[in-house]
Formats: structure tokens, C-alpha cells, sequence
């Protein structure tokens, strides 16, 4: 999943802040607001349904994750993009053009501070060869080119390759090993092999972006602009 922020700025203090938090291949049924049957319970995610809007007649052409990042920042059908089937890999080029307009650009025009925390998955500009990336040069063409005045998070799916985090254009880590773990060594938690770097923990990623995106928001509260 995905945390796009809008942390308003002095000139427009009058103005909500704005969380969006992207959750794609996530099933009607798996959430107590649209089952209260769902087999984890989902207290907060319940009470934001009971004391807000909840919209239960969406449509999309498509539920996996790059075309669904896609639709939501551009609003467009995903199969108007370069990409009419399937997903992005961890090395595949962006998605978005620079001057295509997308949410991000939207809120950074009404005043708005962007962030994005999480998994991009729309491609920044990375050699295809995950082998002969220079992970020592900034990374082009990414969540910044398509309106986040920053961003942390990682390239693709958790199952591909390069394992690195990178922080508004720089690797956090340089990798230092590859790794991987086949189909046949776990069904479920397998993961294509390359490159890692030592800070990247597999099985810790989600803890560690729930922990940064909190970190974000205190920050912006911290500096008044909340």
C-alpha cells in the first residue's frame, strides 16, 4: 500500500490537511464497513465509515496495482497509458509524464505540501538491467515529476527486485548482497532474487512505512502546518 499526503502550508491555513492511503488488491469483503463478517476486524477503518462517507458504487477497469495508482493520480483509464495490460516491474520506466497533471499536481497548485510514502510502482527511471544500476546517482523521474515535493518508499511490488529504499531521489543504503527465496522454498512468501541493502528488512516493510508516514504527519503538525 500506498500513503499520499497534502500538509497545508502558511498560505493556505484555512485549508484541511489530506491523507489519501492506497490499498490496491484489497477484496469488498475484507473490511467490517462493507463486511461485518470480514475475518480481521478493522475497528478504525469502522469508525472512519461510521462518522464520515463510505461509497459503495465504484467501478475500475483494473484492481492490481500499477493501473490502479494510475487511475487514481491521473484519473484517466490505465489503458490510455503506454501500459494497456499487467504491471510495472521493480526496474521499468515512469509511467507518467512530467506534464501529464495528477492529483499531486492538483494540491500542490492549491497551496498544498506532497508527500508520498509507500509503494510507487509507476516506474522511475532505473536501468533495466537491476544488475548495472548505479545506485550511488540520484533517481529521475520519479514521484517528484508528477507533483510530491518528497517521497519514500520503494520502486515495485515486494516481490521484485531492487530491495533499496529511496528517499526523495537518493538510495537510504547501497546494496550490499542479492537475495531471493523461490516458489518452491515458500508458496506464499516468496520473492524474486536481487539486489538488497541492509536496511531493507522483507518482512519488516510494512511496520517501517506505517512508522514513517506517522513521522511525517507529527513533523508537519510540529511545524504548524497541520
Amino acid at each position: 500500500g500506498s500513503l499520499a499526503s497534502a500538509a497545508e502550508t502558511p498560505k493556505s491555513s484555512s485549508y484541511p490537511n489530506v491523507i489519501v492511503v492506497m490499498a490496491d488488491d484489497l477484496g469488498i469483503g475484507d473490511v467490517s464497513p462493507t463486511n461485518p463478517d470480514c475475518k480481521i476486524k478493522t475497528p478504525h477503518l469502522q469508525q472512519m465509515a461510521d462518522e464520515g462517507l463510505t461509497f459503495l458504487d465504484a467501478h475500475t477497469p483494473s484492481s492490481v496495482c500499477t493501473p490502479t495508482r494510475y487511475g487514481l493520480l491521473t484519473g484517466r483509464y490505465n489503458w490510455r497509458s503506454r501500459l494497456a495490460r499487467g504491471v510495472l516491474s521493480g526496474t521499468s520506466e515512469h509511467l507518467i509524464p512530467a506534464d501529464r497533471p495528477t492529483l499531486g499536481h492538483l494540491m500542490k497548485a492549491a497551496g498544498y505540501h506532497t508527500a508520498m510514502i509507500g509503494k510507487w510502482h509507476l516506474g522511475w527511471d532505473w536501468h533495466k538491467d537491476g544488475k548495472r544500476i548505479d545506485f550511488t546517482k540520484p533517481v529521475k523521474n520519479g514521484p517528484d515529476i508528477n507533483g510530491f515535493d518528497q517521497y519514500y518508499g520503494h520502486c515495485g511490488s515486494l516481490d521484485m527486485p531492487p530491495y533499496v529504499w529511496v528517499d526523495t531521489g537518493r538510495v537510504t543504503a547501497q546494496p550490499d548482497r542479492e537475495e531471493g527465496v523461490t516458489k518452491k522454498q515458500d508458496r506464499y512468501g516468496w520473492y524474486r532474487n536481487g539486489p538488497i541493502s541492509p536496511d531493507f528488512k522483507i518482512d519488516d516493510v510494512l511496520p517501517h512505512l506505517f512508522e514513517k508516514s506517522m513521522t511525517y504527519v507529527k513533523e508537519r503538525t510540529a511545524d504548524d502546518q497541520s
